[in-house]
C-alpha cells in the first residue's frame, strides 16, 4: 500500500513542477512578446513629428493580468490613424494601418510560444 501512496505523491509532485514551468514560460512569453510588439509599433508607426511613434509602451500585467501595449502620449490618434478620418473641410484621410498587422504577428508568436511550453 505504501508503494501506491509513493507513486501518487510522485505524480502530484511532477504535475506541480510541470504546471510551475508552464506558468513561468507563459509569463516570460507575455513579457517578451509585448516588448517586441511595442518596438514593432514604434518602427511601423507613421511619423510626422515622431511623438506618436515614441509613445508606444508596455504596462506589465502581474499574475494572470495581460500585459498592455498602448500609446502613452498620443492615444487619441491610434484609432484615427488606423482607420482614417474625415477632414475638416470635407473628404477623408486615408488610413495608415500599422497596429493590426503587428498585433496579428504578436498573437501568432505568443500562441506558438505557449504551445511550445505546453509540449515540453
Amino acid at each position: 500500500m505504501t508503494e501506491i501512496n509513493n507513486v501518487a505523491t510522485e505524480i502530484a509532485k511532477l504535475v506541480r513542477q510541470y504546471t510551475r514551468e508552464v506558468a513561468e514560460e507563459c509569463e516570460a512569453a507575455k513579457q517578451e512578446v509585448s516588448k517586441k510588439l511595442a518596438s514593432d509599433l514604434k518602427r511601423d508607426s507613421p511619423e510626422k513629428t515622431g511623438d506618436y511613434s515614441k509613445g508606444w509602451t508596455v504596462k506589465k500585467g502581474k499574475g494572470r493580468k495581460p500585459a498592455l501595449v498602448h500609446n502613452k502620449t498620443d492615444y487619441q490618434l491610434t484609432h484615427l490613424l488606423e482607420h482614417g478620418h474625415a477632414k475638416r473641410n470635407g473628404g477623408r484621410v486615408a488610413p495608415k494601418v500599422h497596429i493590426r498587422p503587428n498585433e496579428e504577428k504578436a498573437v501568432k508568436e505568443f500562441e506558438k510560444r505557449i504551445k511550445g511550453a505546453i509540449k515540453q
